[in-house]
């Protein structure tokens, strides 16, 4: 399909079955709309005013034909219902195996972040025939993430963390566009996915510099590699201060945050919510939104004193003490 004008070729386990499914609609409509199309000419060519055309004998009734137009459209669409519903399911169910790669859309701009500590602007670099795992959030307004050649697009919202993925077929460099219009310059949101045979790719990463966003403070040495994420969410833990209140041990101001993602956490209010990434990058920002069952509620709010690639870094460190 690359080689028709305008269509992006295929390039991700989701671009075939996409692709069917759409080529099966177009096809359907076309059963539909070209005979009807074509009969509405004949008859009114036929039937015409001051035709000659023989009027007698109309038939007025016909179960056949009226069960025939009810029950084929009815077992199509059905068809196709299910087919969408099962392509849906395998979009949005995230695969627990695979590389997780962190995405900060800014105007005017894609920021990606690699858990092991590499950074890109407006690129990505990947695995071919690997899952990659996307989470993403805005640091303004409203954008989208599309790759045509993925068949990927997927809104991309301030305050909220939202998830994708894809697996590369072939290598190459594909285009990646924002498909909401964010501003004066969303003409020039655009970037590039590098698809890398997985050898070329650990080489990438292996040059490719791995930073810090902050100097790590006297005295201290890092649980994780502080070149990481989940290294910079430490630094960063303990910049803020945080530890003071959330020991790893336990018995602190505030809850111990070891093993935390993922599981339940009883509220003071009597409710239960789940301790997802969403639910951490809340708790910063308004800690008294949802207080912990047995604690008060003195944490201060760190809202306007980090950033979105700084919360995705204590994600990650909080996440990295759930696996020790």
């Amino acid at each position: 399909m690359g080689s028709l004008p305008l269509f992006p070729e295929r390039a991700s386990t989701f671009a075939g079955p996409v692709d069917t499914l759409y080529f099966i609609l177009i096809g359907l409509a076309l059963l539909f709309a070209v005979p009807v199309a074509a009969l509405i000419i004949f008859f009114a060519i036929k039937y015409r005013r001051g035709s000659n055309a023989d009027r007698t004998g109309a038939i007025s009734q016909s179960t056949a034909i009226e069960v025939t137009w009810i029950v084929v459209p009815l077992f199509l669409a059905l068809g196709v219902f299910t087919w969408g519903a099962r392509l849906y399911v395998n979009i949005y169910q995230i695969p627990t195996e695979g590389m997780d790669v962190y995405i900060v859309a800014k105007q005017w701009m894609w920021k990606a972040q690699h858990p092991t500590g590499q950074r890109e602007i407006n690129e990505l670099h990947v695995p071919v025939g690997e899952p990659v795992r996307l989470t993403l959030i805005s640091q303004d307004v409203i954008h989208s993430f599309y790759i045509p050649a993925f068949r990927l697009k997927r809104d991309v919202l301030p305050g909220r963390y939202t998830t994708a993925w894809f697996q590369a077929t072939k290598t190459g460099v594909y285009h990646l566009f924002c498909a909401e219009y964010c501003g004066t310059d969303h003409a020039v949101m655009d970037g590039s996915i590098v698809v890398m045979e997985p050898r070329q790719y650990q080489q990438w990463l292996s040059e490719r510099p791995m930073g810090i966003a902050d100097v790590i403070p006297e005295g201290m040495t890092p649980n994780v590699a502080p070149q990481s994420m989940a290294g910079a969410g430490e630094v960063l833990f303990q910049r803020l201060g945080c530890i003071t209140c959330h020991r790893m041990g336990g018995g602190g101001i505030g809850p111990s945050l070891v093993g935390l993602l993922g599981k339940s956490v009883a509220l003071e209010n009597g409710q239960t919510v789940l301790a997802d990434i969403q639910y951490i990058r809340d708790s910063v920002l308004d800690p008294h939104a949802q207080i912990v069952a047995g604690y008060r509620p003195i944490m201060p709010t760190y809202e306007g004193q980090i950033n979105e690639e700084e919360l995705l870094q204590l994600v990650e460190y909080i996440a990295a003490l759930d696996e020790e």
